[in-house]
């Protein structure tokens, strides 16, 4: 049985299929990694730390009733997509371009303080609902449904210095896979912060505090050297096939390619087109990147490293069924609390616990799900972990802070083992650096 529910047939009579069906696309799947049906009795030990197993309370007809309740809902909310999701999609990438085509109207005129406010607000708005709520889920196969090619998860090229292919690849293929499996799911830390006391310390660490808000204003083009797995390849060189060495560099041509065709639409065309204010809307073009690459960044911390969210060993996912792949997805993701608005320019991420459970699913429907899969856990004793983004975001930089030091080992404080590793990279025996993790795992 798949990790990931089959998808349900949809009809070709259906009011909502208003073109020709995009027969040539390959049909949108995610985790296509298999595991076993019945067997012997599974057991969910403590982690290596000592850390309970966040599912170690429930027995496994438990796990599996929730595994089959998990199912009904989205087979309830799938068999009834219909026109009027067509019409938000359709209705929200509106929006999306008439508030783009206004703001880099109004920036025509940004030598005045006020129409560079107004213009670069209103980009900054457009650019964040492009990437979150439509660019994101477009992307994940949620509009796939409508068979419509200009909406599709196969035609779709969105606003970031990512390519599509390459970010659906480390996100929908590994990340969904592997929801915060330690060593298999690259999206704990990006490869760039320590985000679980499970995760092995690097004095790189040290320095996390300020990587992470670097990271945070660049964020599309962390995003992009992440899905490139830049770190990873260029560390171990040595060792790639080179079969490995020219994907590497077919990859990233196609990423320059995308940030310099970015660059040019930003940076040159637009602030050209604008003539005697070419510098502010320079100016703006680069502000309402770096709020919307803000944004997105906090709105995806905040789904993934808050307080309360679980991580998993390696070794507990072999032979998962269903029901547990489900529970790690719920244990492993965190939602944000707010208005109809706050949802909506989140892209619907605000409810990562429900997306996670249900990546294809189209994301104005999350928010019809949320209470019951809430009412779900909490008759499981399974925390739902929810908040205000700025307190979410605070425990998330809280602990990137405290896990930038190693954690406490026997007779020795944090600071003592930092002195030790220290000691040696100046003796010239320390400075190991973690391999890279395989992307070959996805298909395993």
């Amino acid at each position: 049985m798949t990790l990931a529910p089959e998808r349900s047939a949809i009809s070709p009579t259906a009011p909502h299929v208003t073109q020709a069906q995009h027969v040539a696309a390959e049909q949108h799947r995610l985790n296509t990694r298999l595991s076993l049906e019945g067997g012997a009795e599974r057991t969910h030990p403590p982690k290596k730390s000592g850390r309970p197993n966040p599912m170690g309370h429930l027995t496994n007809e438990q796990i599996e009733a929730i595994g089959r309740e998990l199912d009904a809902i989205r087979a309830e909310v799938m068999a009834s997509r219909g026109a009027r999701d067509a019409a938000y999609i359709r209705r929200v990438i509106r929006v999306q371009r008439g508030l783009e085509i206004g703001s880099r109207a109004v920036l025509l005129f940004s030598k005045n303080k006020y129409a560079w406010l107004a213009g670069t607000a209103g980009l900054s708005l457009a650019k964040i609902l492009e990437n979150m709520e439509i660019g994101h889920n477009v992307l994940h196969g949620q509009w796939d449904w409508m068979r419509d090619p200009k909406i599709h998860s196969t035609s779709w090229d969105w606003d970031m210095a990512s390519p599509a292919k390459q970010w659906q690849h480390s996100h929908n293929q590994l990340h969904h896979t592997y929801t915060n499996v330690l060593g298999r799911d690259n999206d704990l830390g990006y490869g760039l912060l320590r985000v679980d006391e499970d995760q092995p310390w690097e004095l790189f660490h040290l320095g996390q505090p300020i990587w992470h808000l670097i990271n945070a204003m660049f964020f599309e083009y962390g995003i992009a050297a992440y899905d490139l797995e830049l770190r990873g390849n260029l560390q171990n060189w040595d060792d790639l096939s080179e079969e490995e060495k020219a994907v590497f560099k077919a990859n990233l041509h196609e990423m320059l390619g995308k940030i310099r065709k970015q660059a040019m639409k930003d940076y040159v065309l637009h602030p050209l087109v604008s003539g005697p204010s070419f510098l502010p809307t320079l100016l703006a073009n680069f502000t309402a990147n770096t709020v919307r690459n803000i944004w997105s960044n906090t709105v995806i911390i905040c789904g993934h490293f808050p307080d309360g969210i679980d991580t998993f060993e390696t070794d507990s996912i072999e032979g998962e069924t269903r029901g547990e792949w489900y529970l790690r997805q719920m244990l492993g993701s965190g939602n944000i609390s707010g208005s109809k608005f706050t949802h909506i320019m989140t892209g619907n991420l605000s409810h990562q616990i429900e997306h996670h459970l249900f990546p294809d699913m189209p994301s104005n429907r999350y928010s019809e799900i949320s209470p019951r899969i809430k009412a779900l856990m909490e008759r499981n004793d399974l925390h739902y972990v929810t908040g205000p983004v700025l307190k979410q975001a605070y425990q998330v930089y809280r602990k990137v802070c405290r896990l930038a030091l190693p954690n406490e080992e026997p007779g020795r404080s944090r600071w003592s083992v930092v002195r030790g590793e220290l000691g040696k990279v100046v003796k010239g025996k320390g400075g190991t650096r973690t391999k890279r993790h395989l992307p070959s795992t996805a298909d395993a």
